[in-house]
């Protein structure tokens, strides 16, 4: 029986395929360095800033400090944040990275389709962040510190509200991804624009059950992530038809 013989050339663009790939994540991975750098030695101030919406909203009778009850939570706290701050500034670069790497295997049509969502999804990605920092974070913690008796002091471990914290940022800035989210759908061809609009209803009680599923169990939270995600829907329809001829066109 005759073994195949392996192809000479298809190996040599698999290990050309590899190591682009190697420089294109040692290439990522630097530049969160230099991010990381960068922020280490703000990394106490930083971490000041993002506490300020929960602080504004304590009492004038209350100390305006957070309590560490892990003797190292002070100081992980804020270099974690340092941390996800650098890949926060990062972003761009290591979606150019992967875009650089892909690019050379599209054809022209695709990619005067897929950077426009590319850039789409990061400005908002970073548009929910901002949504959630100056507008959720101060009306989640006036409804909690609202309700909370008098004799119960607010103050959180260091740790422990930063965990807090990054899964509002996560989930409003992935929430923010719907529009981009129906117009690859629609590329795809898997839906269609008349399809979106006739689910709106399902697609309604689908985002009120995610914003009670990722948000912390508050009624405010949850009610300022699901009115977004359902005004964004609406947006992603309208992308969508705006897209739909475009596809047909070079289909």
């Amino acid at each position: 029986m005759n073994r195949a013989t392996p192809d000479p050339e298809a190996e040599a663009t698999l290990i050309e395929h590899l190591i682009e790939l190697r420089a294109r994540l040692v290439r990522g991975l630097l530049g969160v360095g230099v991010a990381l750098l960068a922020l280490l030695p703000f990394a106490k101030t930083l971490y000041s800033h993002l506490a300020l919406p929960m602080l504004r909203q304590l009492p004038a009778t209350q100390a305006t400090q957070l309590i560490a009850s892990d003797p190292t939570s002070g100081f992980f706290a804020p270099v974690k944040l340092a941390f996800f701050g650098a890949l926060f500034l990062a972003a761009p670069w290591l979606l150019y990275q992967a875009w650089a790497f892909v690019a050379p295997g599209l054809y022209q049509r695709e990619k005067k389709l897929a950077l426009p969502l590319l850039v789409s999804a990061v400005t908002l990605f970073y548009a929910g962040c901002a949504f959630a920092y100056f507008l959720v974070l101060p009306a989640v913690f006036h409804a909690l510190t609202a309700f909370t008796p008098d004799i119960v002091t607010i103050a959180p471990d260091p740790g422990k509200y930063l965990d807090f914290v990054l899964v509002i940022f996560l989930a409003f800035g992935a929430s923010f991804e719907l529009p981009v989210a129906l117009v690859i759908l629609t590329l795809l061809g898997w839906v269609t624009p008349k399809q979106l609009a006739e689910s709106r209803g399902y697609a309604i009680v689908g985002v009120f059950i995610l914003a009670a599923v990722i948000t912390p169990p508050d009624v405010v939270s949850q009610l300022m992530l699901a009115l977004p995600m359902c005004l964004l829907y609406e947006a992603g329809i309208l992308a969508s038809k705006w897209m739909a001829p475009k596809r047909e066109a070079e289909a």
